[in-house]
């Protein structure tokens, strides 16, 4: 993301307004609420366009082995704007490693899809970390005048009435036998 002077300017006297607070202008404030405008709008094209890109890759991919070049110079490009490769992307290049550039694109994003595994793995392993053997745990202790259970002022609740235990006949009722239906003989008298 790049500044004008202008904005650059705006910026400055933000800054220098957050380490020494001091009362502002009409006019500072609203060129540093234009500035902060700009700025959300421009993050918010910059999703927008890799939204796009990661949408025309889909395509290009989807379209292979006829749409080599683009899908080559689109994978390249997304990769230069921090796209990790996909399972997709690595088994595309696979299948294209005959080229000699898909052979190297190859070689490029399974270097990353190996960082980006690496690094969530990590990520995983230092949620779950437990510490080490043989360091020392801090323990929680009472602290001495708490309050006891007979010093509660609050209601207790009433112990609750014990219950019989349900029969199975009350729980699961008798099945009803079916009736059998009448013979041929009274079905065609009635």
């Amino acid at each position: 993301m790049a500044f004008s002077a202008d904005e650059l300017r705006v910026l400055r006297r933000a800054l220098a307004v957050a380490l020494h607070p001091a009362p502002l202008q009409d006019e500072d404030v609203r060129d540093a609420l234009r500035l902060a405008e700009s700025v959300d709008e421009a993050a918010r094209e910059a999703g927008r366009l890799r939204a796009f890109l990661l949408d025309d890759l889909a395509r290009y991919r989807q379209a292979l082995p006829g749409s080599l070049s683009g899908y080559l110079e689109l994978l390249q490009d997304a990769l230069a704007a921090g796209y990790e490769p996909a399972a997709d992307d690595l088994a595309a290049l696979r299948a294209l490693r005959g080229n000699p550039a898909a052979a190297e694109l190859l070689a490029r994003c399974q270097v990353l899809a190996e960082r980006s595994v690496r690094a969530r793995l990590a990520r995983i392993s230092q949620a779950t970390a437990t510490p080490a053997p043989g360091v020392s745990r801090v323990r929680l202790l009472a602290l001495p005048g708490g309050r006891t259970a007979a010093d509660d002022p609050r209601p207790k609740p009433p112990a609750p009435a014990e219950r019989p235990v349900p029969k199975p006949s009350e729980v699961f009722p008798p099945r009803r036998r079916p009736v059998p239906p009448p013979p041929p003989e009274e079905r065609a008298a009635g």
